[in-house]
């Protein structure tokens, strides 16, 4: 997932980028950015490249999406389109165009999510993979706040870019090659001290004790509560009983007795 854009560039410095890492076979699915820019222009440059974006969008009344033949803006698109009732955190997605390259229209997924921090308010993501699920859209773009605590860290305690003054392009790299190295130290060591599945067999050994009841062991618990309900409710003897039990556990298919483990039952 490539992040990575510069307010200032008048060219479309991120295609030259995106280029550039898929030159050093860097795998990614997807291209993030945040409202910034979020432009229709943008997101159409991107999908030239058969790339897909994921981004949030900014409520901008000179942005425009086609929804039904006609164009909304953000806004006006949201009170267009059927909510979710309650208390759901996802309130609404829909399909939209988002211009054309070389005549071929663009299409896109916009999600509109509850705000966090005001319940009142929403929040809207793109993607233009417009398969994927809204749920999916949403983790998807979660990944991101990983992506920006990295740069807070390189950049405010790790000293990107203030470390030395130097015009050369070769030390430049040199320094943040530098950087990322310390990153990934502190984060090795982080995940080591801290991260629960540095424990090794002890991890899944807990989430063996904590997990939920086995298939078998649910079935099993229905065929009883039903022999008891037979039994109390239609007063049936207890050797008639076992004769139902019997009966219907041969008829049960291999699936179910082996998941049952019916020889050690009937014995």
């Amino acid at each position: 997932m490539f992040q990575g854009f510069s307010k200032n560039t008048k060219s479309p410095r991120y295609i030259e980028l995106i280029k550039e890492a898929r030159s050093y076979l860097i795998p990614a699915s997807y291209v993030f950015f945040d409202s910034w820019f979020a432009f229709p222009r943008v997101i159409r440059s991107i999908r030239e490249e058969n790339s897909h974006s994921i981004c949030m969008l900014k409520n901008t009344p000179k942005i425009f999406y086609q929804y039904q033949g006609k164009n909304f803006d953000l806004k006006a698109l949201y009170s267009s389109v059927k909510k979710r009732r309650g208390k759901a955190k996802i309130l609404s997605s829909v399909i939209v165009g988002i211009g054309h390259n070389d005549g071929t229209p663009v299409m896109a997924k916009i999600v509109f999510v509850r705000d966090r921090s005001q319940k009142r308010k929403w929040l809207a993501l793109l993607s233009t993979d417009t398969d994927l699920e809204n749920e999916e859209i949403v983790r998807i773009y979660g990944k991101r706040w990983s992506i920006e605590v990295f740069f807070k860290m390189t950049k405010s305690y790790l000293r990107l870019a203030k470390e030395f003054q130097c015009r050369s392009y070769d030390s430049m790299v040199s320094h943040t090659t530098i950087v990322f190295v310390r990153y990934i130290i502190l984060s090795l060591e982080n995940r080591s001290e801290i991260d629960p599945r540095s424990f090794g067999a002890i991890f899944f050994y807990c989430c063996d004790e904590i997990r939920d009841m086995t298939f078998g062991e649910s079935l099993w618990l229905i065929v009883v509560i039903f022999l008891i309900t037979v039994k109390k409710g239609f007063h049936v003897a207890d050797d008639e009983l076992n004769n139902i039990m019997a009966y219907f556990i041969s008829s049960l298919p291999a699936f179910f007795k082996e998941r049952l483990q019916i020889s050690s039952c009937e014995s």
